[in-house]
């Protein structure tokens, strides 16, 4: 690996955000959770969790739409929602929701200087009443068109570059990202480690 290729790389994981998920629940066009993907690498997210209770696990993500971006990700599959919010309640205080109710707050209300990973329905239901249950509440996107509802990747882009902008206010992307652990794990996994033989560190 070349001094430069390791030090984008380092980079890229000192300015990963282990505070930021999003969550897709039974998503069906598999473009549609690649373009999420690559969204998701651009701001910075590492972990991705993608909910199947309908539906059957997707075999490949669109290639096209991710340019490749689940190379990069730490995708966590589930088939049991129980079982996905579990995993979810060690890592983030809060789990919201995307549903136009009348508890639901605005996006601009939510403060992502927190742990938060936010859900996103499928494309025809949105995201189900047994999830919502276990969230800890709902936010919407202001719209002020006719048509109150956005593909779901432009949904979560527009979710996920507020939470940049209040990360990036807050100095988050100014830090050292994730811990050196899960850096070298991801070195690992991307094949690009380059071990302290006696510490077991990122020389």
């Amino acid at each position: 690996m070349t001094p430069e290729r390791r030090a984008k790389l380092l980079d890229v994981l000192n300015k990963r955000q282990p505070g930021l998920a999003v969550v897709m629940e039974n998503v069906h066009d598999p473009h549609n959770i690649s373009a999420v993907m690559r969204t998701c690498d651009a701001v910075g997210i590492q972990d991705i969790y993608i909910l199947n209770t309908k539906i059957p696990r997707h075999k490949k993500f669109g290639p096209r739409s991710s340019s490749s971006a689940a190379k990069w990700l730490s995708v966590h599959a589930f088939d049991n929602a129980a079982e996905c919010f579990s995993a979810l309640r060690q890592h983030y205080d809060q789990i919201l929701t995307t549903h136009l109710g009348e508890a639901s707050v605005s996006l601009y209300d939510i403060d992502f200087t927190r742990r938060v990973a936010l859900v996103f329905g499928n494309e025809h239901d949105g995201v189900s009443e047994e999830i919502r249950q276990l969230a800890d509440g709902n936010f919407l996107i202001p719209q002020m068109g006719i048509i109150r509802s956005l593909n779901i990747s432009v949904a979560c882009a527009v979710s996920i570059y507020e939470a940049l902008r209040q990360k990036t206010a807050a100095g988050h992307y100014a830090g050292t990202g994730l811990p050196d652990e899960r850096k070298n794990i991801l070195l690992k996994v991307w094949g690009f480690i380059e071990e302290d033989p006696v510490n077991n560190q990122i020389p």
